[in-house]
């Protein structure tokens, strides 16, 4: 049976996409691209925060140049970030550097979003062309920066509007009903950080600060703290650094077998969301990204420390303020990143595993 053109066509298309590995795929952007761009961001925007508060708090200020040279290539470490996951070649992984500078800044509140975007669509096209003329040197650049900044110039403003207006509502739901929203954000945030997915990237693409800030927060640090004290009995203290200072989401394939593993922290972070909003009042007002990093580097609530003293420019708009935190604000801080989840993770899971729920073994990782 002959084939007609068209299907020659898709053919000659999917044997050129894959030569220039171009995977059209869930894995390769949401999961690969996405999580990537969490790392570029914790690379210059997270850490240079932290160095600037260190040099606030200390008074030295070379803390303060480096943290504030850091924060300067935020948007040129997200786009280089995202092109190296998706297997860029070289030329088009240093181009990618100006043109997420451009859609960082054009992208204002949205930026990392709008900088996740562009670069993915620049790298495509930057690969599409590499090394397919003599001239690889001007083409190859020339294609990816064009593509990049064309893009930013029109993509990144309404991206970035959009994404700051989601996050907007998501804060004042959070403020207007701190209880319900405070238990919808933080078991969201925390199941998303368990999940193959960076919460990092969506809490610092919605900007999310204040009181929802504070439940992704929470949220996050019941999932961290809680697998790494409920499987402290197959773990010992490897996994319990592992998870409790690195990520949950080691515990995915075991979650896949066993799906009951995962009430004991999501039970934990809908009963620690609602204690951080309503009780505590935790408004996390440091830089977006550090509500979705949970204990991972102890960012969570460094953030909410950074955030009582220097609040970023989202929270302020959002009506946060300086403060100088109390004992009662310490106290906050402390139960809801570290005690309750370790206390009420392992009670919920103690009746699960008499049960036969999660037995012994179903919460071992690799680390």
């Amino acid at each position: 049976m002959k084939r007609d053109g068209s299907e020659r066509h898709i053919d000659i298309l999917r044997a050129f996409l894959k030569r220039k590995n171009i995977e059209c795929s869930a894995q390769r952007y949401a999961i690969d691209g996405f999580g990537a761009m969490a790392q570029g961001l914790f690379a210059s925007l997270l850490i240079g925060t932290i160095f600037n508060t260190i040099g606030t708090q200390t008074g030295l200020a070379v803390f303060n140049t480096m943290g504030g040279y850091a924060i300067s290539g935020t948007g040129a470490a997200m786009a280089i970030s995202v092109a190296v996951a998706l297997k860029a070649p070289p030329f088009v992984v240093f181009t990618l550097a100006g043109v997420g500078l451009a859609a960082n800044k054009l992208g204002g509140a949205g930026g990392p979003l709008a900088v996740y975007f562009v670069s993915v669509i620049a790298a495509e096209a930057g690969k599409a062309v590499s090394k397919e003329t003599r001239v690889d040197l001007l083409v190859t650049p020339s294609v990816t920066l064009a593509t990049g900044i064309l893009l930013s110039l029109w993509l990144a403003p309404p991206i970035g509007a959009a994404a700051s207006r989601i996050g907007d509502v998501i804060m004042w739901s959070t403020n207007l009903q701190p209880f319900l929203m405070g238990i919808v954000v933080s078991v969201t945030m925390g199941i998303v950080l368990t999940l193959p997915i960076s919460s990092a990237a969506i809490c610092a693409a919605l900007s999310l600060v204040g009181l929802a800030g504070g439940a992704a927060v929470a949220g996050c640090c019941a999932h961290m703290i809680g697998f790494a004290v409920m499987s402290y009995p197959e773990n010992k203290i490897g996994g319990l650094i592992a998870q409790g200072l690195g990520t949950s989401m080691l515990q995915m394939p075991n979650l896949v077998r066993n799906p009951r593993c995962w009430l004991p922290p999501v039970i934990t972070s809908a009963i620690t969301g609602p204690l951080a909003t309503c009780v505590f009042k935790m408004n996390m007002n440091g830089i977006p990204i550090s509500s979705g990093m949970g204990t991972c580097g102890l960012v969570g609530p460094i953030g909410v420390v950074s955030g009582w003293y220097t609040p970023v420019e989202k929270a302020i708009e959002m009506g946060g303020y300086p403060i100088t935190p109390g004992a009662f604000e310490w106290l906050g801080l402390v139960l809801i990143c570290f005690v309750l989840p370790a206390l009420l993770t392992w009670l919920i899971a103690m009746p699960l595993r008499r049960a036969g729920w999660i037995k012994h073994g179903d919460l071992k990782i690799e680390c």
